[in-house]
């Protein structure tokens, strides 16, 4: 259990029976490069992610280092691609974009039995709630307004120059990125109840189709950016590190911030979302004005189109948690499918009344 007084930081647990791996394997693959790893290697879990299982190393001289890897047992399609993470963190190294050093990867699976990557621990708060609980009041403007600024450094990285030609296809990123979550969430049915209403997706899936000509522009999106998938200062309202590059690629830059805008507009009725201008958050209105000055920009016209499309992926990624929630292989050690399902489809619905408002 997690006995640390600090509310912020990440929950460690020895590993789950499911996500145990071979520390003596690990140590010995290791060791070339980090001998600190030969003697002595202790694996814990850290809780609370949905996907790809994360661990704590931590070597005899106490010397803290991360392992990500893919999860145990049928997996979606081109998900969990623990490599791409490596990679652009990576390219990321020597950039103004804040990430954790990498030390090693590895694809051959006969090691702990999945692929994986180590990087350096960097010490920092973690804080799921985008309401910025238990930030102070007074710093969360501070907070919200360094997340919309790292995500511009990150947006204005020269993808090319930093070795990422051949990532991601930057042209028509919406109508690609439409089509492949929709497979995503297709392929998420069959480990999911029948009776499961997917009506509002659907209609959201084609909407998108038939709105996503919008103006290309080429960067290198996150695919997941928001509070939780980053680190924080341990004394400072500021990010230090982001996580969590599973979904990256080259594409559209304001995907990223619709999803980082996306709890502004997510029902009440849903668990965890609250009000975020009454806890203290800037407007949704002003995260677009900040954006916009850190990166030229003289608005955003399709606005709604980037919303509605951080919905529908929104509850395609939710889909994919209660389908493997379902089939026994999600990284956290309580997730009930049929909640994940309803809130999938409640996601979807904001999505639809998005678009249908926009039309």
């Amino acid at each position: 259990m997690n006995t640390q007084a600090n509310p912020s930081a990440p929950v460690i647990v020895e590993p789950l029976e499911v996500h145990r791996i071979d520390a003596a394997a690990l140590a010995a693959w290791l060791t070339p490069s980090l001998p600190e790893a030969a003697e002595g290697l202790r694996v814990q879990q850290f809780q609370g992610g949905m996907s790809n299982p994360t661990y704590l190393l931590t070597t005899a001289a106490g010397k803290r280092y991360v392992l990500r890897k893919k999860p145990p047992g049928k997996i979606l399609p081109k998900a969990h691609a623990v490599d791409r993470e490596f990679r652009i963190m990576q390219a990321l190294t020597d950039t103004p974009v804040p990430t954790p050093r990498m030390v090693a990867y590895c694809d051959d699976t006969t090691v702990i039995g999945a692929e994986f990557f180590v990087m350096e621990f960097v010490d920092g708060r973690i804080i799921p709630p985008p309401s910025m609980t238990p930030v102070p009041r007074e710093e969360r403007p501070a907070l919200a307004h360094s997340l919309v600024d790292t995500l511009a450094q990150l947006h204005a990285v020269d993808w090319r120059a930093v070795g990422l030609e051949g990532f991601g296809r930057p042209e028509n990123y919406l109508a690609r990125q439409t089509s492949r979550w929709a497979g995503q969430y297709e392929a998420s049915k069959e480990a999911l109840p029948a009776d499961f209403d997917y009506s509002q997706m659907d209609w959201l899936r084609d909407w998108l189709m038939d709105h996503s000509q919008v103006q290309d522009e080429s960067a290198i999106v996150h695919g997941d950016y928001r509070l939780g998938n980053t680190i924080i200062h341990p004394d400072r309202p500021e990010v230090i590190a982001i996580l969590d590059w599973e979904l990256c690629t080259i594409g559209h830059p304001i995907a990223d911030l619709a999803y980082l805008c996306l709890h502004y507009r997510l029902p009440a009725d849903l668990p965890g979302v609250v009000n975020l201008e009454e806890a203290g958050l800037p407007t949704e209105q002003a995260m677009l004005e900040r954006y916009c000055q850190r990166t030229g920009r003289a608005g955003i016209p399709e606005w709604p189109v980037f919303l509605a499309f951080a919905c529908f992926r929104s509850a395609a990624i939710i889909q994919g948690v209660a389908a493997r929630a379902a089939q026994g292989n999600v990284s956290s050690a309580s997730v009930d499918p049929a909640g994940e399902g309803a809130r999938a489809r409640r996601v979807a619905e904001t999505g639809a009344a998005i678009a249908r408002a926009y039309q």
